[in-house]
C-alpha cells in the first residue's frame, strides 16, 4: 500500500468551518438515452478541513480483487456507511440531507448510504463501470458525489464504448450528480494520472438498494 502524499490546499478555500452553499447554481448537462449530469463547483467551503478530518477519522480499508488468474490490490482505499449508520462527520450528514431535499421531486426517496474512496495519488484510480448492483440495473436513479482534496478527472462515456462525453475535474468541495439512466446507459471512471497530484476523497451518496 503506497503512502498518502500531502494535500495541496486550495487558494480559494482557506476557511476552517465546513459549510454548504446553495444548490440553485447547479448546472445540468443532458447526455443521451435519458442520462444527465448535474455539476456545481465549490458547493462545500472548508473542503480542505473536511478532507483532513475524513483522512484521519474514517476507518479506511484496503481491498483485493481477483483479476484473471491472480489477486491484486484495489487501487484506492474504501469505506462504506449503510443506511441508518452514523456518518463519520456531521458535514456529510448535512450534505446528504440537503441533496435529499433538493432532489426530492425527481428522486422520490432519500439518499440513504455513503461510500467513500480515498485516492492517495495519481496511481490510484477506478476503471470504467456503472453502479448497477441492485435496482439501478433496471431503474433510473441518482448517485451524488462530493469531492474534497486535489482535483481528479471524472470521465463519462456510453456503456457500449465510444468517445468520452464529459470530463469533469472534481475536488475542493465540488458536487456532481449522475441521474436519469446514467448508471444503466453510461460508464464512468477516474483514470490514473501521470501528473503529480495529491490525495482526494470522494463521498458517494446513493438511495437504498443501489451500489
Amino acid at each position: 500500500m503506497h503512502a498518502v502524499q500531502g494535500l495541496q490546499g486550495s487558494l480559494f478555500d482557506q476557511g476552517d468551518e465546513v459549510l454548504l452553499g446553495p444548490l440553485d447554481g447547479i448546472r445540468r448537462t443532458e447526455l443521451c438515452a435519458g442520462a444527465w449530469v448535474d455539476h456545481l463547483p465549490g458547493w462545500l467551503t472548508g473542503a480542505d478541513t473536511l478532507f483532513e478530518r475524513l483522512a484521519a477519522d474514517v476507518p479506511w480499508r484496503a481491498e483485493r480483487r481477483q483479476m484473471y488468474e491472480r489477486e491484486v490490490d484495489v487501487p484506492r482505499l474504501l469505506a462504506f456507511y449503510a443506511e441508518g449508520e452514523a456518518l463519520p462527520d456531521p458535514a456529510l450528514a448535512d450534505a446528504r440531507d440537503a441533496l435529499t431535499l433538493h432532489y426530492a421531486a425527481e428522486l422520490g426517496e432519500p439518499f440513504a448510504t455513503a461510500g467513500l474512496c480515498l485516492y492517495r495519488d495519481g496511481r490510484d484510480s477506478v476503471s470504467w463501470h456503472g453502479d448497477r448492483t441492485g435496482r439501478s440495473s433496471t431503474e433510473d436513479t441518482m448517485v451524488a458525489i462530493v469531492s474534497v482534496g486535489d482535483p481528479r478527472d471524472l470521465v463519462l462515456r456510453p456503456r457500449d464504448g465510444g468517445a468520452t462525453l464529459l470530463r469533469l475535474p472534481l475536488g475542493h468541495g465540488d458536487l456532481v450528480v449522475m441521474g436519469g439512466s446514467c448508471q444503466r446507459t453510461m460508464e464512468h471512471a477516474v483514470p490514473k494520472s501521470a501528473r503529480a497530484v495529491g490525495p482526494r476523497i470522494s463521498v458517494q451518496f446513493r438511495p437504498r438498494g443501489i451500489r
